[in-house]
């Protein structure tokens, strides 16, 4: 059955910025996000966890409005505000009544463009964020996959996290704040999108009001590819009573022919309760309550994780388990049943994602950021249904080199010893 077609457009302010809208006439509220193209992967090492520290000061106060001014304008309307800050993008985004949509872009938009950063929120800021950084690594779950993601990228901006460090975050400066906003929040790196009940050409115009006098930053510097590696860590922390284990693969970019292949291949591995890892691991053996695969994929490259939290006693034995599943995936084509299961469950789980306005405003965004083109719902849902058994096999075998198997492993190990020889 043909889907609705999307109502989007585009358009583009002479200084590079791009706002693109969708509408939605059918519901009553409005979700709008500033999208800056830049997060932790545009930082130097010293300055790593500067774009994260940013995203918390500009709600500290701007020209126009204290603290307390921005939560109350919000709040007056019943409106919701959100951030936050990733490996290569920056968002602040708001979900309101559509009546309400002037108030909540002339908010986001004084985020972005008149912060204050000022001296005193800062010094109490760098206090939040290192109180964040040591909430998270007391969660071995974080923890685990921060380790992982510094090893596999490791040299490369892509491995650094975002939240930084507790030896770079007490250094930053004003002055180093003020740098890297001017350089970031540009207009020609950022993309305005909306989704719900608006009209695109009244967007557009509030838009032009806030952000015509906003001048373009030169280009940034071209971003190189990163190169993985497949490295073994092992990290012994006595107080937790699992272990926790994950295992990755490079994967392909976001913008892939073949991303839909390799999220069938996320699904049938580890996607999901009928997926091979979680049907074999958990209910057959008992070896994890928890375990799941994950894609990861950036500009120019991409990651494939499996992650299982077990007792010390079966670590190796899951290690090889889920190795075993990375080589029977490559023996032999998928089913035609198991492909058509995982073809479903990743059209129902799409379709799912666009019902609300805020999760359309996100793919927008992703779409305008990555693709320069709108894909239609119809169209994802043809590239899913065109992938073969041989294509998932032929993935599997890009995939699943026991050369590029990286693995970390975090717990009480009292002796465990985790060796190449697990992985091959």
């Amino acid at each position: 059955m043909s889907q609705p077609v999307r109502d989007i457009e585009r358009a583009e302010l002479s200084n590079g910025l791009v706002v693109v809208t969708e509408k939605m006439p059918h519901v009553r509220s409005v979700s709008v996000g500033i999208w800056v193209g830049t997060g932790s992967r545009g930082e130097t090492p010293e300055r790593n966890g500067m774009a994260h520290f940013i995203e918390h000061m500009v709600f500290k106060g701007t020209e126009r409005r204290t603290a307390e001014k921005i939560a109350q304008t919000m709040d007056s309307v019943g409106g919701m505000l959100d951030a936050f800050t990733a490996k290569e993008m920056t968002c602040f985004s708001a979900k309101v009544l559509d009546e309400h949509l002037p108030v909540a872009l002339d908010v986001i938009s004084d985020l972005v463009l008149r912060p204050r950063f000022d001296d005193a929120d800062i010094v109490k800021e760098k206090q939040v964020i290192l109180e964040e950084i040591k909430m998270e690594e007391d969660n071995p779950e974080y923890l685990i996959h921060e380790m992982f993601t510094q090893n596999f990228w490791r040299g490369h901006p892509l491995g650094l996290p975002i939240l930084g460090t507790s030896e770079t975050v007490p250094q930053f400066t004003r002055g180093a704040l003020f740098e890297c906003f001017d350089a970031w929040y540009a207009p020609n790196n950022t993309v305005i999108t909306a989704a719900g009940n608006l009209e695109h050409a009244r967007l557009v115009d509030l838009v032009a009001r806030e952000f015509d006098g906003a001048a373009r930053a030169g280009a940034a510097a071209a971003r190189t590819a990163p190169r993985t590696h497949a490295v073994i860590e092992q990290r012994n922390k006595r107080e937790l009573e699992q272990v926790h284990i994950v295992l990755g693969v490079p994967s392909y970019p976001l913008a892939h022919e073949r991303r839909y292949a390799a999220s069938l291949l996320n699904v049938i591995l580890g996607g999901g309760m009928s997926s091979r890892l979680f049907q074999n691991i958990r209910e057959r053996q008992g070896l994890a309550y928890a375990i799941f695969s994950d894609l990861s994929p950036y500009t120019d490259s991409g990651m494939l994780s499996v992650y299982a939290g077990t007792s010390r006693e079966s670590a190796a034995q899951l290690i090889r388990s889920v190795v075993e599943e990375f080589r029977r995936i490559k023996r032999e084509p998928v089913s035609v049943e198991e492909l058509r299961r995982a073809k479903d469950h990743l059209k129902g789980s799409m379709m799912l994602s666009l019902e609300s306005t805020s999760a359309r405003m996100s793919n927008l965004a992703r779409q305008a950021m990555y693709f320069n083109r709108f894909v239609s719902l119809d169209e994802m849902l043809a590239s899913i249904e065109i992938v073969t058994r041989e294509e998932v096999l032929a993935i599997a075998h890009d995939f699943f080199e026991p050369g590029q198997i990286a693995l970390t492993v975090l717990g009480n190990l009292n002796g465990l010893q985790v060796t190449q020889d697990l992985l091959g």
